[in-house]
């Protein structure tokens, strides 16, 4: 029998690779984009906190932790950080509970859900310098409509300039800040409702769980993700609060309205102290991050 010779098959050639650096010039472009536009500036913040830069002058002289010392004794860093603790419950606590209000409403068989739906979550993507100045005029105590609405009610007693005195400044700023705010987490307690299986419901129905009972066992332990992500990104904007506050007070009526970000902001851009108000940044920026670290520990473990 004749025998058919079976020839060696041929080396694979070798494909060139590029190293261990082929990885680092993909994501070179980018790296250069995070370095110039994030660690940079960062640095240089930091840096700069540690001098007596005006902000102007090419030269300036380092202090060391000075203004960092300096903070705690400042009576408007005070005043700012206990506007900005204010600011921060209010803000988040309301429309959170708002938000989830209305969610478990628009789950509901309720007619006209789309329109409903635009209308309450459209403030949330409106231009704050609008959103300032219209309730700016809202709150005009000459013209403004509210103050109009009261004297056509006869409480001409309770018409007051909201925003020019101390004692309703920081509550009258905080309305359209609640009001904007509680379209996010009603989308997002919205799309967590639809993704509660019925059958929980049923469940509880046959164990003869009432309307209360099932709320509280069923659905808010189904919401506890929508709750953190509410929670987290609601809190650090909150500690970043700076364009509704400086639109619609520059964080007057003298300090009433002050927070960290509006006190860095008349440091650096006003007084010329850009060192002391970069200091202020740097203590913005770092409690952002303290918060922060949570919520992406939790979100990189989920995805783990």
């Amino acid at each position: 029998m004749a025998t058919v010779a079976l020839s060696k098959p041929a080396k694979a050639a070798k494909v060139k690779r590029g190293g261990k650096w082929s990885p680092w010039l993909f994501a070179l472009p980018a790296l250069v984009v995070y370095v110039a536009f994030l660690v940079y500036p960062a640095l240089s913040s930091l840096w700069f906190s540690l001098t007596d830069w005006d902000g102007l002058s090419a030269t300036y002289s380092f202090v060391g932790l000075q203004n960092y010392v300096d903070l705690p004794k400042d009576p408007v860093v005070v005043t700012a950080v206990r506007n900005n603790v204010i600011w921060t419950v209010v803000t988040i606590v309301v429309p959170t509970v708002i938000g989830l209000a209305l969610a478990i409403a628009l789950n509901g068989k309720v007619h006209g859900k789309p329109v409903l739906r635009l209308i309450f979550y459209t403030p949330a993507v409106l231009p704050l310098v609008s959103i300032a100045s219209i309730w700016g005029w809202l709150y005009n105590p000459q013209y403004g409509a509210i103050n109009s609405f009261l004297r056509l009610l006869g409480l001409d007693g309770l018409a007051q300039p909201w925003l020019g005195q101390d004692s309703t400044a920081l509550w009258a700023v905080m309305v359209p800040a609640i009001w904007l705010r509680t379209g996010f987490p009603m989308l997002l307690y919205l799309a967590a409702l639809q993704g509660i299986p019925n059958e929980l419901y049923e469940a509880a129905t046959v164990d003869g769980a009432s309307r209360w009972q099932q709320f509280w066992h069923v659905t808010m332990p189904s919401l506890r993700p929508a709750h953190y992500i509410v929670l987290a990104l609601s809190l650090i904007d909150s500690f970043k609060v700076f364009d509704m506050i400086y639109a619609m007070t520059y964080g007057g009526p003298g300090t009433a309205t002050q927070v960290m970000g509006t006190w860095m902001y008349a440091n650096v851009f006003q007084y010329y102290q850009a060192g002391y108000g970069t200091a202020i940044a740097v203590v913005i920026t770092l409690v952002a991050i303290a918060v922060g670290i949570p919520y992406v520990r939790s979100q990189t473990k989920e995805a783990s």
